[in-house]
């Protein structure tokens, strides 16, 4: 019977066991659980504002390249109202001047043609004087001679060649 007693259950050995257990779990739970439990939900609070400080910077840089592409459109709207204007610009100006040159042009044609037109007077008023200096000389002839039809040929011819 002496192995029976070395497998016997001793009932105040499982009490204080038992006692042993819930002390341990008691110190345990107050020492080691609540601060586990505390350090947890600071790191998962940590961990959300992780994630809202994230989300909290996504939002600004979207709204950062909503702005700048804003900004961009406005600026690439502005260029080319800038370049569509100067070529306006550059149109008329360069109608001013075509303007100008044609006007020039006109204006050099009416002075050449009032040149030509005094030149020709000119002309007409030496041939002229030439006509009266070449009769006076005829006249001056006629009168130290007398003239013949046939001397009067004669001078009209010579008067003719000499125009």
């Amino acid at each position: 019977m002496q192995s029976l007693s070395i497998i016997s259950v001793n009932l105040w050995q499982i009490l204080i066991s038992l006692a042993n257990l819930v002390i341990l779990t008691l110190i345990v739970k107050k020492f080691l659980f609540k601060p586990v439990r505390k350090m947890m939900d600071a790191r998962r609070e940590s961990i959300d504002e992780g994630y809202a400080r994230a989300e909290k910077a996504e939002s600004e840089a979207e709204e950062h390249r909503e702005r700048y592409e804003a900004a961009l459109a406005a600026a690439k709207q502005t260029t080319d109202q800038m370049i569509s204007q100067a070529a306006r610009d550059a149109e008329r100006r360069g109608a001013q001047i075509e303007e100008k040159a044609r006007e020039q042009a006109a204006e050099i044609r009416r002075q050449a043609e009032a040149d030509a037109l005094l030149e020709r007077k000119k002309a007409e008023d030496d041939m002229r004087h030439e006509i009266a200096d070449v009769s006076a000389r005829l006249t001056e002839k006629l009168l130290e001679r007398e003239v013949s039809p046939e001397d009067h040929r004669e001078l009209i011819d010579d008067f003719l060649k000499e125009l």
